[in-house]
């Protein structure tokens, strides 16, 4: 019998022999790549912390111990060793495991974070909370990314730790990569930390030191807490001539390291040591992504941090794949680069999964890779506007939210000409309720002077990225969803102020009740089908009209004018319902003094739990068969009002 399979809880592990859980790693590498090729998943993250996830739960006790992960989607070793293994085939399924930490799962998971630097002012919080109701020996372990450690949020909490005699342990998991590779003078300091461990290992005299060390110490009768303390004092003495060593005392707070992160005995000694140290400390592990599964480690994009559905044999996708959205924008930068000197184009750590990543190697002096740190990625954007330059910020949707201070204040109040190019906008499905980019409209919708363009194709897709970057009166957004792209939507007509018409009646009929569908973005196509339906289950009845306004912020006042044609007004979007394209036409036409009623349909405000974009579609009737039955709704009140 397997040993991952006699695992139900932490506890079972504590009985294991450190090499019983050598074995144990391997059992696990190997279950992570056979289940998350067939689900898809972050697979490259967590095949890295195998060694160092079983050798956290081996020393620490959870849930009486928090282990936060940041963020959380390298937890799937955490959930395996937490009695979740059976539900793997499940992972990010509706109704399944989360691809993240989630607190309906487990007690052992306390957050559900999927933004990246947040996990160190959860501890900080946490074990202040301790302290004050009489738990505060227990340690609150925080694993913390590289990557995570370019975010600004990371650094603020690591200066109110580093003040008190708390038992918080920053554990960073170093394994050169967020996304992409981690880039920054931090990022160059723990490379210089990693070259100079890999030194170590291949200098006789340290190893000769160390085993003379352990032998004397034996011989004394030295073991547990003493042996870790005095073995790492003397590799500190051994290593001290050539290891950086202020980087991290300065913060005010014990370093531990740099620790192989593969190495579970050398893990053991290290958080053995950290759990009963009073006071914070930090650990750096030093950890591969990828670890063990060649097509990942081979992977020199981003070491399948996060993979669609793959052959485990090669790593290779299962299906194949279409042009999508952010290659249809990748092509279109290149295109505006060639043309104009002055655009540039700004990353937060993902310059590849947003499709900066041609642009960065053929520009590279025109491309920022400012690291997880949306705030500072925007405000410097803002200072490339003030030098005469025109930035192009390219985040997923989800993360415009981190730097909305930002926006409006060192960017829209000073009417900088900076684009925003929202990724993965609107409903994303699989990662759940955190990833879903539904908040962007309500967001930016409010910033005085912003414009919002919400194309509907590929080719509105680059008309519309291309007025976005001529205008410089302030700020702009171009949003796109997640996914392929789909067929071209041809318009029957361009009316004034941009609008498109995709359908409408050939022959106003006076005597039937129209209906003005307003579609944004992508929703288009499901437009579309609503109103064929339509059209054709009530004949001379209803007509209905769809429109494509493609600039759905500000409200076009040519807009506001086709309303106040229409006996009924429907907007359709996937943003959440308050704020978005629906409440903005509302408020304009109320203004204008239009009484044409307005329905929306949009997404409800609420935190969506994982599925498939298409099931979640559904689930909030925002799929084309659901949105045409609750239009039938409202027109059938219409007729029995009218």
């Amino acid at each position: 019998m397997s040993i991952l399979s006699g695992l139900s809880s932490p506890a079972d592990l504590k009985a294991l022999s450190h090499a019983d859980l050598e074995r144990l790693a391997d059992e696990i590498r190997e279950f992570l790549i056979q289940k998350v090729s067939a689900t898809g998943g972050h697979l490259g993250p967590n095949l890295g912390v195998v060694e160092l996830t079983i050798a956290l739960h081996y020393v620490f006790n959870s849930p009486d111990e928090p282990i936060i992960f940041d963020t959380s989607h390298q937890s799937y070793v955490h959930k395996i060793l937490t009695g979740r293994a059976e539900k793997f085939d499940t992972l990010r399924q509706k109704d399944g495991l989360s691809g993240y930490t989630a607190r309906h799962e487990s007690e052992h998971d306390w957050t559900e974070s999927s933004h990246a630097s947040a996990a160190l002012s959860y501890a900080d919080g946490m074990s202040k909370a301790f302290e004050l109701t009489g738990r505060g020996q227990n340690n609150v372990i925080a694993v913390v990314g590289d990557g995570a450690l370019t975010g600004g949020m990371c650094w603020e909490a690591l200066n109110n730790i580093a003040t008190g005699d708390r038992n918080v342990v920053a554990v960073v998991n170093d394994n050169g990569r967020s996304y992409s590779p981690t880039i920054g003078g931090f990022a160059n300091n723990l490379e210089g930390l990693r070259a100079q461990l890999a030194n170590l290992r291949i200098q006789p005299a340290y190893d000769e030191v160390m085993e003379h060390g352990k032998k004397t110490l034996k011989s004394m009768g030295w073991v547990g807490e003493r042996t870790f303390d005095a073995l790492h004092a003397l590799k500190e003495g051994v290593k001290y001539q050539v290891l950086p060593t202020e980087m991290f005392p300065e913060l005010g707070m014990k370093y531990v390291g740099p620790i192989e992160g593969h190495d579970i005995g050398a893990l053991l000694n290290a958080f053995n040591y950290a759990a009963n140290y009073d006071g914070p400390l930090i650990v750096h592990v030093v950890t591969e992504k990828g670890h063990g599964y060649a097509p990942a480690v081979n992977d020199i994009a981003d070491q399948m941090h996060s993979t669609g559905v793959i052959d485990p044999a090669t790593g290779i996708p299962v299906k194949e794949s279409h042009p999508d959205w952010t290659s249809v924008f990748s092509a279109e930068l290149l295109a505006a680069a060639e043309k104009r000197d002055d655009v540039v184009a700004i990353t937060a750590a993902m310059a590849g999964p947003t499709g900066l990543a041609p642009f960065a190697e053929k520009y590279p002096s025109r491309f920022y890779d400012v690291g997880i740190a949306e705030q500072h990625a925007i405000t410097s954007a803002a200072g490339l506007a003030l030098g005469g330059l025109h930035p192009v910020v390219a985040l997923y949707s989800t993360f415009l939210n981190r730097g909305f201070d930002q926006l409006l204040m060192d960017v829209a109040l000073m009417n900088l000409p900076v684009t925003f190019v929202l990724d993965r906008s609107g409903v994303t499905g699989s990662d759940g309720a955190s990833h879903n980019g539904v908040w962007d409209l309500a967001v930016a919708s409010i910033v005085p002077g912003i414009k919002i363009a919400a194309p509907r194709d590929a080719e509105r897709l680059s008309e519309e990225f291309n007025e976005a970057i001529e205008i410089t009166t302030g700020p702009t957004v171009v949003r796109f969803p997640k996914g392929d792209v789909g067929d071209e939507i041809e318009a029957v007509e361009r009316l004034q102020g941009g609008i498109d018409v995709l359908d409408r009646p050939q022959e106003v009929d006076d005597e039937a009740l129209q209906v003005l569908l307003v579609a944004v973005g992508s929703f288009a196509e499901p437009a579309l089908q609503v109103a064929q339906t339509l059209n054709d289950e009530f004949p001379g009845e209803v007509q209905v009209t769809v429109v494509d306004p493609r600039w759905v912020i500000p409200v076009s006042p040519h807009l506001v004018d086709l309303t106040a044609g229409a006996d009924l007004v429907v907007t359709y979007e996937d943003g959440i319902i308050h704020g978005g394209v629906g409440t903005s036409l509302s408020e304009a036409m109320s203004a204008a003094q239009v009484d044409t009623p307005l329905r929306q349909l949009a997404f409800p405000t609420v935190f969506p739990l994982h599925s498939s974009r298409s099931q979640l579609l559904r689930e909030v009737g925002l799929d084309a068969e659901s949105a045409t039955n609750t239009v039938r709704g409202w027109i059938s009140f219409l007729d029995e009002e009218g």
